[in-house]
């Protein structure tokens, strides 16, 4: 290069330096701020004037910024690299390099700045929203996991196959269905009945408890809320149950006891497929099928102000009322039968009920239904030492429930059958139970200490 061109370039320095792209702090090994460019004050807001002349490090003992890369340059003569936050909080990325002269002496440090707070902020939200994401795809899982439990209902009686062909028929439509019936019956295993035979199926089936939920909550629960909505709202917002569960099924357990704002709002989801969250002022639309369920006569609760008219025709389209378990004794034992193995293989243990327990079962009233049996069994499973459940097993407000049912020995002790009779069907009873509780007469006979032909014998003699 010629002088001339030199001088020419040595002329424009300053306004080449204005038209880089990036930030640029130009410093003397001794740490003076000798120039910024026009890139840098827009970057800073730091203008040439006020730090040309300053020394770094009295920028950084005052507050303007967190990071210099002067004396760490002056010091190694290598290139260095830092991110530098400014008072107002904004991220920049520090490229700073060694400038030497003919000698090799180092005599200025220059560097780069560039502005990275968008980046960064970027990034904080890329991995926010990966946590959101995996929290989710747990969430799902979770959900997943608990659609998959408890789909097929058990039962026997021709009321309860009568209740089952009902839903099956209104599975595959789009219709409200609301599930009718005592508390205990098991409202919620024909709801997952009613969608894992939809055209849902493989979509979220999400499950809402309107009585579980404070009131004042209800609302921002089921319907989401914008940033800032309320005090203690997150500033983010958040999705309500219609939202989450968008193209898949909502699950109203206990719908009479929704406040009666919310049966408003809840009659627009059904008329229009729209939702607005709280603090918001839009509404945007969702697609969910709604299964309602109630212990309560929603007719009785329309009629004394409590339940909307309007609400209840709009789900009152498929209904079916589950029975109470007293009104189908014959359901008592593949229930308990099912609940048994069930207990007992979560707890590794073999056992039987004997038939005279179960005739005992068969006659209680159950004012828990389904329920109350669930959890007598699993009671019974966890602390019975025995293998074979018998009546003195069983809670004696069970075995003594009422006068004329109070135990099947009752119609045994009225006599009209010979002794040996009944003793030779219970005893065809125990060894029938235990040969399927343990696998083989073999071991059986080993147990309990008694020929395999006389077990042959007894199980066959009617």
């Amino acid at each position: 290069m010629t002088n001339r061109h030199a001088d020419f370039v040595a002329k424009h320095f300053e306004y080449i330096l204005d038209a880089l792209p990036d930030g640029v702090f130009i410093s003397d090994v001794s740490g003076i701020t000798l120039r910024v460019n026009r890139m840098y004050e827009q970057l800073t807001g730091l203008k040439q004037e006020d730090i040309q002349g300053r020394q770094v490090r009295s920028l950084v003992e005052n507050g303007i910024f967190d990071k210099i890369l002067n004396p760490e340059i002056v010091r190694t003569g290598k290139p260095a690299t830092h991110v530098q936050q400014l008072q107002n909080g904004k991220k920049l990325v520090l490229s700073g390099f060694p400038v030497f002269d003919e000698g090799g002496t180092l005599r200025l440090v220059v560097t780069f700045v560039r502005d990275i707070t968008m980046i960064t902020r970027l990034n904080e939200q890329m991995e926010e929203q990966r946590q959101l994401i995996d929290h989710f795809h747990k969430q799902m899982a979770y959900i997943s996991n608990e659609q998959n439990k408890g789909l097929t209902p058990v039962y026997a009686s021709p009321a309860m196959q009568e209740v089952v062909n009902m839903l099956l028929t209104v599975a595959p439509t789009d219709a409200s269905v609301l599930i009718l019936g005592e508390t205990g019956v098991g409202k919620d295993v024909f709801a997952r009945l009613t969608h894992a035979r939809s055209n849902r199926h493989d979509k979220i089936f999400l499950k809402v408890d309107c009585g579980g939920i404070s009131e004042t909550l209800t609302e921002s629960e089921m319907f989401g809320y914008m940033p800032g909505a309320f005090t203690g709202a997150s500033s983010k917002g958040k999705a309500g149950y219609f939202e989450l569960a968008d193209g898949g099924t909502v699950f109203l357990d206990e719908i009479g006891e929704l406040p009666l704002s919310m049966q408003t709002r809840l009659l627009r989801v059904l008329q229009d497929g729209e939702i607005m969250r709280v603090g918001g002022t839009r509404s945007s639309k969702v697609d969910v099928r709604v299964i309602a369920a109630t212990n309560k006569n929603l007719a009785e609760c329309v009629e004394q102000g409590t339940f909307r008219r309007d609400l209840y025709y709009r789900l009152n389209v498929a209904t079916v009322t589950i029975p109470p378990l007293r009104e189908r004794p014959e359901d008592v034992r593949p229930l308990v039968e099912h609940f048994l193995q069930h207990y007992s293989a979560k707890y590794g243990k073999r056992m039987a009920i004997m038939e005279i327990a179960l005739t005992i079962l068969s006659r209680y009233q159950w004012p828990g239904n389904v329920r109350e049996l669930q959890n007598m069994i699993h009671g019974l499973v966890i602390t019975h030492k025995g293998s074979h459940i018998s009546p003195r097993d069983l809670p004696a407000h069970i075995r003594e429930d009422s006068p004329q049912d109070r135990t099947c020995c009752d119609a045994l002790l009225t006599g009209g059958r010979p002794l040996k009779q009944i003793m030779a069907e219970m005893e065809r009873d125990f060894l029938e139970q235990a040969i399927a509780l343990h696998g083989s007469v073999q071991k059986v006979s080993e147990l309990f200490q008694v020929d395999r032909s006389t077990i042959f014998r007894k199980i066959q003699k009617k």
